[in-house]
């Protein structure tokens, strides 16, 4: 496993510039997450420090070496590609064999490429190595599929081509894991699965990986860190409870999970308790700032319905219900307050009332419940 470096990334298309300045510094063995919106940049930083893309300029490291001038095979990272990238006339061995393979053409003499080619043909022709017939067994088991071995992909599921995919990367004992949004193409059940069977993975071979997705849930539930990226910038790198809970900027509180967002401006300080007057309404947060034009954050579970008016809780509001959303464990409310709307998460039980469009509720939220950027 090697640590990956990355300092002042910059790619430009056609005098468009879609990577700007980017650093990152993730750590042997990490599980390492890219994550935002479409067109944000994370593939194009995937796929650089991978090789498929020349820098406009900057520096990416593995390890220790500096890998700008390397070909992608040079730096051995395994790539695992959204559109899985199998052979549909070879079988799951073959599949996960075929880089292999490629490693024997460039360290073999003429007669002995002569055999490599032919087994990559038709490997009924000439019989795989002990060494690579071990080395694939070994990954397939890995992703729970050496049953499956002598299948062709086209017979597999799509969770099984993925593991192919990944069985095909690992076998090559990369430097480094890229993952290129791998689970886009399942269905949430097989998304939940596959979660698990890819970390469980990285967590057995402590190989060092990057992610690139742009659900939130699948960078929260599997990463050790995570970058969050808008428009060719990194706004902030930290751990899923860190970007959840101190988020630095009103696009990351909204894009990792879901937040009530306010403009407010601070009406006076007493104490750490500021209170922010947003629209007819006061709200009073745990906040550093004293003085200006804030962002007002509230987590959707963090605000209270209440049964009666409660004087132990600061932030007091009466409203409406607009909107109920069964979810399972939680329902939803979307709530009119004068002329904001807020969003509560409540805790359904079996047999609990679900409140209706028009009826009338009671809120509290507690002061260091609200963030304000």
């Amino acid at each position: 496993m090697k640590s990956v470096e990355v300092k002042g990334l910059t790619k430009d298309f056609s005098g468009t510039t879609v990577l700007k300045s980017i650093d990152l510094n993730i750590r042997a063995g990490e599980f390492f997450a890219l994550l935002g919106p479409s067109g944000c940049g994370k593939t194009t930083t995937m796929r650089c420090i991978a090789g498929f893309e020349d820098l406009t300029s900057g520096e990416i490291k593995i390890g220790d070496e500096i890998v700008n001038d390397l070909s992608p095979n040079e730096r051995n990272c395994g790539m695992v590609f959204q559109s899985y990238a199998l052979f549909p006339h070879m079988n799951v061995f073959d599949n996960v064999a075929y880089s292999l393979n490629v490693k024997d053409l460039k360290k073999s003499n003429v007669f002995k490429k002569i055999g490599v080619y032919t087994r990559m043909l038709n490997s009924k022709l000439v019989k795989y190595s002990d060494d690579i017939k071990k080395r694939v067994m070994v990954a397939l088991e890995y992703v729970e599929l050496t049953d499956h071995a002598s299948k062709m992909v086209n017979e597999l599921s799509g969770g099984q081509q993925q593991r192919v995919a990944l069985a095909r990367a690992l076998v090559m004992e990369p430097k480094v894991l890229l993952m290129d949004e791998p689970l886009s193409n399942l269905d949430q059940r097989l998304r939940h699965s596959m979660r698990n069977t890819i970390r469980r993975i990285q967590q057995d071979l402590k190989i060092t990986t990057i992610f690139v997705t742009h659900d939130q849930e699948e960078a929260m539930s599997m990463a050790d860190r995570v970058a969050v990226m808008k428009d060719g910038v990194i706004l902030q790198v930290g751990t899923p409870t860190d970007l959840y809970s101190n988020p630095k900027t009103s696009f990351i509180a909204d894009f990792v999970g879901t937040s009530n967002i306010f403009p407010g401006v601070i009406a006076k300080k007493e104490g750490n308790i500021a209170s922010v007057k947003v629209g007819n309404q006061i709200i009073k947060s745990e906040s550093i700032h004293d003085a200006g034009d804030v962002e007002v954050i509230i987590r959707p579970e963090n605000i209270n319905i209440l049964e009666d008016e409660s004087k132990e809780y600061d932030n007091y509001f009466e409203g409406t219900i607009e909107l109920s959303t069964y979810l399972g464990s939680t329902v939803r409310y979307e709530i009119n307050i004068d002329e904001h709307r807020f969003i509560a998460d409540a805790v359904y039980e079996s047999g609990d009332n679900i409140l209706t469009k028009g009826s009338a509720v009671k809120l509290g939220i507690s002061p260091e419940k609200v963030l304000l950027i």
